[in-house]
């Protein structure tokens, strides 16, 4: 490929290194492009489809049958990074209704709510489908996830963000319910709030989560925290209760210039976990 002076200033793109390193590109596969200035463009890839840019035109039929990690050429001879988008890259750039759960914080719910192939786990609400996303993928075949929301515009957008990403998900349901008043599934390992009143919520964590099962709230202030913990510690049915937040900042690093990023993810919520035990 003819790389133009222009093209040598393409930052973290090492064109000789740059070969087959993934699967080829195949009709239907969402793809992220990444100009060289880092800068995104994400498609699905459709026959005779066209990526239209201020840097050019990129063909749909031009990406169909490549390796993802190759540079691809506009027709005006700007080239672009071709990649399947990563979670978090999809993620911020998904349609959305309402806030999302950050990407930072969705690592931290999976590790601390143990979250692994096989589970049986319900989530509330399901927003526009950020954490969703994440649960349907790591459960696996053998697992499920169901997804309770009071409003179903949020559903239908969490439903086509699912699709968009992951395709149909046979294990991955939702319900429009008011977890406060209860839900369908029993002896469920996780139960994870992303509510306003999560204390509300006591009665159907003790119904429907199975001893030694994973409650998880997720809540933007440490005043909802404090009264979640309280009533869980009241309770007397859970036990091993934590807060923690995550605060998240990255770094530049770029020749000369080591230093963090001026703008960083701070506060974006807190989260407690706690075990379901049996009395």
């Amino acid at each position: 490929m003819e790389i133009l002076e222009e093209d040598d200033r393409i930052r973290n793109f090492d064109v000789e290194n740059v070969g087959p390193c993934g699967r080829k590109f195949k009709e239907g596969d969402l793809v992220i492009f990444y100009d060289e200035k880092d800068k995104s463009y994400s498609q699905k890839l459709t026959p005779h489809g066209k990526l239209m840019t201020h840097r050019g035109i990129i063909e749909h039929n031009n990406v169909i049958g490549k390796e993802e990690g190759e540079l691809i050429s506009t027709n005006t001879g700007k080239v672009f990074l071709a990649l399947r988008p990563t979670l978090s890259e999809f993620i911020r750039k998904m349609g959305r209704k309402s806030a999302i759960i950050q990407p930072k914080d969705i690592g931290m719910i999976l590790v601390w709510a143990d979250i692994y192939p096989g589970l049986r786990v319900v989530e509330a609400g399901s927003g526009s489908g950020a954490l969703l996303l994440a649960l349907a993928r790591t459960i696996g075949e053998r697992g499920e996830v169901v997804s309770y929301d009071v409003r179903e515009d949020l559903q239908e957008v969490a439903r086509k963000n699912a699709v968009r990403f992951l395709g149909e998900i046979p294990n991955l349901k939702f319900k429009i319910k008011d977890i406060y008043a209860g839900i369908d599934e029993k002896d469920v390992d996780r139960i994870i709030l992303d509510l306003p009143t999560p204390w509300e919520a006591i009665s159907t964590l003790k119904e429907s989560l199975r001893p030694g099962g994973i409650a998880l709230s997720y809540v933007p202030t440490i005043i909802q925290s404090d009264k979640f913990v309280k009533a869980l510690q009241e309770d007397r049915n859970f036990s091993l209760i934590e807060t923690m937040e995550l605060i998240l900042r990255t770094w530049n690093i770029e020749g000369l210039s080591v230093r963090p990023q001026h703008r960083m993810i701070g506060h974006t919520g807190f989260i407690t976990v706690a075990r379901r035990i049996k009395r």
